[in-house]
């Protein structure tokens, strides 16, 4: 059974998004640090679940998982971006792109930055939508889904914590990070991402929203080409010399035993 597809619920969630990152916008002006945008990210998903929730039948049998399952990562990863982001200045992937539409950057960062993650936020946000399109009993594939969450949520929440403690301790600088989670893939945390939102959907599959597949197709695409693996590799051989190393043992993305 297909669940309904209910487009004006969808559509009412957007303009909360935008305002929410017109506001955040306004913030990042006076401090000329656009990076506030990445703590503000997690936070769009749970406006939207909220929307979602409100607009759908109490009765739905995923809701109440659903949402303690979005404020758990929402709330966890805008906290620890926050936390790792105080009093670092502007993040080197933002300055990049600063620097390629000066002059004007702070008003040009408004559509360029804080709407168009409140775009893709509001695309991704499909699954949560789904999850809450009907009333179909919950069964097994809702079990798998919970699974996969759960397993991206231990590489996204255990990775960001081991890299953390790494940081922490200054006889680290500068060395690379291959130990615990990282020494199997290379990017735990965007690995971590991308199983929660596949979870996400394999929930709203088993509610009959398979149509809300565009989501983790989209957010895989950002993490894998755009704004995860891709630009976040593009300079950090330059940054760490170790890293060229690690490179040839330890798998980008998806997880595998170190190579010799």
């Amino acid at each position: 059974m297909t669940a309904h597809f209910d487009l004006g619920l969808w559509i009412s969630a957007l303009p909360v998004m935008l305002v929410a990152a017109t506001f955040t916008w306004l913030l990042s002006i006076p401090m000329r640090n656009v990076s506030i945008v990445d703590s503000l990210w997690s936070l769009m998903f749970f406006a939207a679940g909220v929307i979602y929730g409100l607009g759908a039948d109490p009765r739905a049998p995923r809701l109440s998982i659903v949402l303690w399952m979005l404020v758990l990562w929402a709330f966890r990863l805008s906290f620890y971006i926050a936390k790792r982001n105080v009093g670092k200045g502007e993040d080197p992937r933002y300055q990049a792109i600063r620097a390629r539409n000066e002059p004007g950057f702070q008003w040009k960062s408004l559509y360029l930055v804080f709407w168009l993650q409140a775009l893709l936020a509001w695309i991704i946000s499909l699954p949560i939508l789904g999850a809450f399109a009907s009333n179909q009993p919950v069964g097994l594939l809702d079990g798998f889904g919970i699974a996969l969450w759960l397993a991206g949520f231990v590489f996204e929440a255990g990775g960001d914590w081991q890299l953390a403690r790494f940081k922490k301790n200054p006889a680290n600088a500068g060395k690379v990070m291959n130990r615990g989670l990282w020494r199997y893939t290379r990017h735990p945390n965007y690995f971590g991402e991308f199983c929660i939102w596949w979870g996400f959907w394999l929930v709203a599959v088993s509610a009959g929203a398979w149509w809300t597949v565009i989501g983790p197709l989209l957010i895989s695409f950002l993490l894998l080409r755009v704004s995860g693996v891709t630009l976040l590799e593009k300079d950090i051989g330059n940054r760490r010399p170790q890293y060229a190393d690690y490179v040839l043992k330890t798998n980008a993305f998806f997880p595998g035993p170190p190579r010799n």
